[in-house]
C-alpha cells in the first residue's frame, strides 16, 4: 500500500464555540485559540493529515462565538509542522482578487500548507445580516465556479482576464506566486446536482454530508463519471461524527446522551433553515434534505456515517467506505483532543491493517 492510496483523515476545527453537536451535554472541547493549538499538534501526532476551519459570519444553532477561517488557519499552521488547513471561504464576502493573494501569502509563509474550502452558502439570514446579495441556488454555484476558476488562473498565469457574470479581471499578474504547483487545493461541498456538477468541472476535493455506503456511493459515481467527462479527477471526502468506544454499548450510549440532551430550540431553528435550503435547489435534493431531528443534531449529518461503535467496527466501516471511492473521511468529535488521541492509537492502526490485508488479497488474486 502506498502512502497515496491511504485513505486520509481531516478534522473539523473547533473555530466556533458548541462544538460540533447541537447539544447541552458536556463537551470537553473549546473554541479558544490555545485549545485548538493543543488540538492541531494532537491531530498532526495522531495520523490527521487535513484540518477544515469553519466559516461563520453570524451567531445562532448554539455557535454564539466564532474566529474566522482564514487568519485562524494561518495561526493553526504556525504552530504545527505537516498539518494541511483547509480554510473555508464565502464568495460574496470574499473577492477573488483578496483571496488569490491572500491564500498565495499564507501558502508562502507555511511551505505549501493552505487550501481552500470555496462554500456557496446555504444561509440566507447570515448573508441578509453582513448586506450581501443571495443570489437563487444554482446562480450560487455559478458564482462559486467562477470564483474557483479565477482563483486558479490568477493562481497559474500572468496577465490573467476574465470575463465572467460575477467577476471580471483585465492583465492581472499576481506575485508571488503559490509554492503548491499547480495552485492552493480546492475543496468544495455539497450535495445538490449543481454542487455535484460544479465539482466535476472545476474542484479538487468534493465533500459530502454523511451518509449510508450505498448513497455515498451514488454521490461518487455521479461525480466522478461527470469528472470523466470533462477529463478530470475528483477526489472525496465525507462527513462522519466518530465515537469510538471500548464497547459498542458505551458508544451508543453516547450517542443516546447526545440526542436526548439536544438544545431542541436551536435544532429546529437550524432544521427549518436547512429545509429552506433544501427547497431552493431545482431537484429539492440539497443537503438535509432527507434529515430527521436526531440527524440534525449533528449539523452536517456525521451520524448517519456509522462511525460510532467500537475501533474494530469503526475501523470496518471507514475501510467500507474507501471501496466505494471515499479518499478523506472528515470527522467530528465530542471532546476533540482525548478522542483525536483514542483515534490514532486505537483506530487508525486498525485501518491500516486492513487495507494492506486487502491490497494483499488484490495482489494475490491478479499475480
Amino acid at each position: 500500500m502506498t502512502i497515496s492510496s491511504a485513505i486520509k483523515f481531516a478534522y473539523w476545527v473547533p473555530n466556533v464555540s458548541g462544538g460540533l453537536v447541537v447539544s447541552n451535554i458536556e463537551q470537553r472541547t473549546d473554541w479558544s485559540y490555545d485549545y485548538n493549538i493543543r488540538l492541531a499538534q494532537t491531530a498532526e501526532k495522531n495520523g490527521f493529515e487535513y484540518a477544515l476551519t469553519q466559516i461563520r459570519f453570524t451567531a445562532g444553532y448554539g455557535a454564539e462565538n466564532q474566529h474566522e477561517s482564514v487568519s485562524f488557519s494561518h495561526a493553526l499552521l504556525a504552530k504545527t509542522e505537516k498539518l494541511k488547513v483547509i480554510a473555508a471561504i464565502l464568495p460574496g464576502p470574499w473577492k477573488p482578487a483578496l483571496a488569490a493573494k491572500q491564500l498565495a501569502t499564507i501558502d508562502y509563509l507555511t511551505q505549501g500548507r493552505i487550501a481552500i474550502n470555496v462554500v456557496s452558502g446555504w444561509f440566507r439570514g447570515e448573508f441578509d445580516a453582513i448586506g450581501e446579495p443571495w443570489p437563487e441556488h444554482d446562480q450560487r454555484y455559478v458564482r462559486s465556479e467562477e470564483f474557483i476558476r479565477t482563483l486558479k488562473g490568477i493562481w497559474t498565469t500572468d496577465n490573467y482576464s476574465f470575463e465572467g457574470k460575477y467577476y471580471q479581471f483585465h492583465n492581472y499578474t499576481l506575485k508571488p506566486k503559490p509554492l503548491q504547483k499547480p495552485y492552493i487545493e480546492v475543496f468544495q461541498g455539497g450535495s445538490s446536482r449543481a454542487a455535484r456538477d460544479m465539482a466535476a468541472r472545476v474542484s479538487d476535493w468534493y465533500f459530502t454530508n454523511g451518509n449510508s455506503v450505498a448513497e455515498i456511493k451514488k454521490q461518487i459515481d455521479d461525480v466522478r463519471a461527470k469528472a470523466k467527462l470533462e477529463n478530470r479527477q475528483v477526489k472525496i471526502g465525507v462527513n462522519a461524527f466518530i465515537i469510538a468506544r471500548d464497547t459498542e454499548q458505551e458508544a451508543h450510549a453516547v450517542l443516546n446522551e447526545i440526542i436526548a440532551k439536544a438544545n431542541v430550540e436551536a435544532v429546529n431553528a437550524f432544521g427549518d433553515a436547512t429545509r429552506e435550503a433544501g427547497a431552493a435547489a431545482p431537484e429539492q435534493e440539497g443537503n438535509w434534505a432527507k434529515s430527521s431531528f436526531d440527524d440534525l443534531v449533528q449539523y452536517n449529518d456525521g451520524f448517519k456515517t456509522n462511525l460510532i461503535g467500537t475501533p474494530q467496527q469503526i475501523a470496518e466501516r471507514i475501510v467500507a467506505l474507501k471501496q466505494v471511492g471515499v479518499d478523506l473521511i472528515l470527522s467530528g468529535f465530542l471532546h476533540f483532543i482525548e478522542e483525536v488521541e483514542y483515534f490514532g492509537e486505537k483506530v487508525l492502526p486498525l485501518v491500516r491493517q486492513l487495507e494492506q490485508q486487502q491490497l494483499s488479497q488484490v495482489t494475490a488474486k491478479s499475480a
